[in-house]
Parts: structure tokens; C-alpha cells; sequence
């Protein structure tokens, strides 16, 4: 058995069944990513969109991409044919231009909305005002060919758990509020994407339904 398949039974063994495990791979090889996916990981994020592309026209296993990085609309077109999810919608601009490239190529495309819960300003995402008037824009329902299933965010990077805790409870309500309110009727409305490798066991915490995680199944990165 390899680390990589090693490191992934010892994650299952810490996480409730019903949460989605996202392998962050960037910058790890198609042969780490292969290995996972023998190891039963179907789901694997990248934050850049040529990086992501790449590697899902040289993999041949049918794993799923998910986009997990800010995502410019210049980029839309080249990532739409290869990605299953999205979780940084952070903006009407970029609605829309996922929902014009969506329908050319005739696909719903799933979105999360990006959420800025951190104290860090480089982070990005809605705030709670921003993200109201995003949902109460007449062209909202306009956009057939997205599919909004949740919210997504990042805490603070810090070693605070009280901090952590809080920003993800908060993130959580949120979810509850617009669960109850804009998605009463919506089923698809369900994800709530929050916790990496240093914060996934409070995420699941406080409500997470799926955590992105790379260095606790790939090891550290390599930036070279």
C-alpha cells in the first residue's frame, strides 16, 4: 500500500460517509492523482484553469474536476468542457459569462457561491450585502444554464479554532438563511463547501458537506 492510498483510508476513517472528499491536486502529478483514484478518489479540485485542463486531457480515468480557485471569465470557455463543479461564483459578471459559454456548448453547469468569511482581505467572495443583491437581480433567473448548489469559503488561515470555528458557523447560517429563504423550492441547493487539511474536522463541525483537501492525502506540495 502507498502513502498516498494510506493517507486517504485514514482520512475516510475521520470523516462521516455523507461528506464529499475534493483532493486538491495542484501541482501534484497525474501519477499521484492516478494513485488516488485507484485508492477510490473521483473528485479532484484545481485552482487554475490551464493547470486543471491539462491534466483532465491527459488523465484517462473518468474522475471529475471541480474548479476551486478565483475564476476569471476570460478563462470560462477553455475550463467549461472539463469541469463538474465550481465553487468560486463570485459575482454577477462571472454568472454570466459561465451561463453564455454554458449554453454553446448546451450544459448546466453547477456553481457554488463563493463566501468571504476570512479576516484576510486577499481572499475572495461575497459578502452578505453583495451576495443579497445578487440574488434579488431581475437577470438572475434569466440564467438558465447555471445551477446554484451551495455556498463555499475559506476561514482564516491561522491557528485560532475559536476564530475558525466562528467563521464557519457563520458560513453555515448563512446556508440555512438562503436555504429557507431564496432555495425553499430548490433541491439543488444543498453543498456547503468548507475545510482544508489544517480545518476539515471543524468544518464537518459546523456543517460542512464537502472539504478540500490536498496536503493530508498528497503530502506537501511542490512548487518547483
Amino acid at each position: 500500500m502507498n502513502y498516498i492510498q494510506e493517507n486517504i483510508e485514514k482520512l475516510r476513517q475521520q470523516i462521516p460517509p455523507y461528506v464529499t472528499i475534493v483532493a486538491v491536486s495542484k501541482t501534484h502529478s497525474v501519477q499521484s492523482i492516478e494513485e488516488a483514484y485507484r485508492a477510490g478518489i473521483s473528485i479532484f479540485g484545481e485552482n487554475k484553469v490551464q493547470e486543471l485542463v491539462q491534466k483532465a486531457k491527459t488523465i484517462s480515468q473518468p474522475v471529475q474536476w471541480h474548479m476551486i480557485g478565483h475564476l476569471q471569465t476570460n478563462k470560462v470557455k477553455t475550463l467549461l468542457p472539463h469541469v463538474t463543479l465550481i465553487h468560486s461564483l463570485d459575482s454577477l459578471k462571472l454568472a454570466k459569462e459561465i451561463n453564455k459559454e454554458s449554453q454553446k456548448i448546451q450544459k448546466i453547469t453547477p456553481c457554488l457561491l463563493q463566501v468571504h468569511i476570512a479576516k484576510e482581505e486577499t481572499k475572495f467572495g461575497f459578502d452578505e450585502y453583495e451576495l443579497s443583491s445578487f440574488l434579488n437581480n431581475p437577470d438572475l433567473p434569466n440564467l438558465s444554464h447555471i445551477k446554484i448548489c451551495g455556498l463555499m469559503g475559506m476561514a482564516t488561515f491561522t491557528d485560532d479554532t475559536v476564530q475558525i470555528r466562528k467563521e464557519f458557523s457563520t458560513l453555515r447560517k448563512l446556508f440555512d438563511k438562503l436555504k429557507t429563504t431564496y432555495f425553499a423550492n430548490n433541491p439543488d441547493f444543498k453543498e456547503l463547501s468548507m475545510g482544508m487539511s489544517n480545518d476539515f474536522k471543524i468544518a464537518i463541525d459546523e456543517g460542512s458537506t464537502m472539504i478540500r483537501v490536498g496536503s493530508i492525502i498528497f503530502g506537501q506540495r511542490n512548487y518547483t
